[in-house]
C-alpha cells in the first residue's frame, strides 16, 4: 500500500543501520589479534634490534650471544686471588705452578687444595687397605700396573702366612712435587710424610718386621693421574695412583 512501509523493508533498514554502527565502532580500534600481532613484532624487534628500524641510520645493534647455551654460573676464574692460591701449592716452583695452571685451564673445576685433600684421603685408604690385604678396596684407586704390583705383594705375603698389624697415625705433610698436563691427561706427583705403627708377624706370630710399640716416620712419593681431555672424561672426578717410589 502507498504511504506505508513494508515490514520486510523496515527490517532490512534496521539491519543496515546496525551494520553501519558496528563498522564505525570497529574502525580505528585494535582487536585482540591485532594486539597479539603487534606484541610479536615488538619481541622480534628486541631479539633483532638491527632490523627494528630499517631505513633509519640511528639504529644501534645491541651485542647478543650467538650461542644458545646458558652461561655457566660459578665457574672458577683465574683472578689475582686464584692465581695466588695456585702458587701457594706450588711453593715457589714455577714448573709446578705452570703445570697446575695448565690443568686448571683445561678443567676449570680443578682446585689444587681439593686435590691435595683428596690425595691424602686416598693415601690413607691405600696404605690401610694394603696392610689389611683388601684387594677389592684398591681396584678403584690404582692403575692396572700398580694394582698388579700391590695384589702380587699381598698374595706373596699371604702365601708365606704373614700378616700385618698396622695403625695409621696420620699425615704430617703432603706436598705437590710435580704437575703436568700431557695429551689431555693430568699427572700430579705428591710427597707424603706420614706416621705408622706397623709390625709383620709370621705364621707363629713372631714379629719379622716393624715394631708394634713404636711410631715409624714414612715418606712416600706417589703420582696420581686423571684423564681430562674431554667433557665426558672430566665428568669422572676420580684420580688413580699410577706410580710409587720411596723417598731417598
Amino acid at each position: 500500500m502507498e504511504g506505508q512501509i513494508d515490514l520486510f523493508t523496515l527490517l532490512a533498514m534496521i539491519v543496515a543501520v546496525i551494520a553501519v554502527l558496528k563498522l564505525r565502532s570497529v574502525l580505528g580500534q585494535r582487536s585482540d589479534e591485532d594486539d597479539a600481532r603487534i606484541e610479536r613484532k615488538a619481541r622480534e624487534d628486541v631479539r633483532n634490534p638491527a632490523t627494528a628500524g630499517a631505513g633509519s641510520d640511528k639504529v644501534v645493534s645491541l651485542p647478543r650471544r650467538d650461542r644458545e647455551e646458558p652461561a655457566v654460573l660459578g665457574a672458577p676464574v683465574d683472578t689475582e686471588e686464584e692465581d695466588k692460591r695456585v702458587r701457594e701449592f706450588a711453593k715457589g716452583d714455577e714448573t709446578v705452578a705452570d703445570g697446575l695452571f695448565a690443568i686448571r685451564k683445561l678443567d676449570p673445576e680443578f682446585d689444587p687444595g681439593e686435590f691435595v685433600n683428596g690425595a691424602k684421603q686416598a693415601y690413607e685408604i691405600i696404605v690401610t687397605s694394603f696392610g689389611e690385604g683388601n684387594k677389592k678396596a684398591l681396584r678403584d684407586l690404582l692403575s692396572k700396573d700398580v694394582l698388579e704390583g700391590f695384589t702380587a705383594a699381598i698374595s706373596e705375603r699371604e702365601a708365606r702366612g704373614e700378616r700385618i698389624e698396622q695403625n695409621f697415625v696420620g699425615i704430617n705433610k703432603a706436598d705437590i712435587l710435580e704437575a703436568e698436563l700431557k695429551n689431555g691427561v693430568a699427572n700430579i706427583t705428591m710427597r707424603f710424610v706420614s706416621q705408622l705403627i706397623t709390625a709383620t708377624r709370621d705364621k707363629a706370630g713372631t714379629i719379622v718386621a716393624g715394631d708394634p710399640t713404636k711410631i715409624a716416620d714414612v715418606t712416600d712419593i706417589w703420582t696420581f693421574s686423571r684423564d681430562i681431555s674431554t667433557a665426558r672424561a672430566r665428568s669422572n672426578p676420580n684420580w688413580r695412583l699410577i706410580a710409587t717410589q720411596d723417598a731417598h
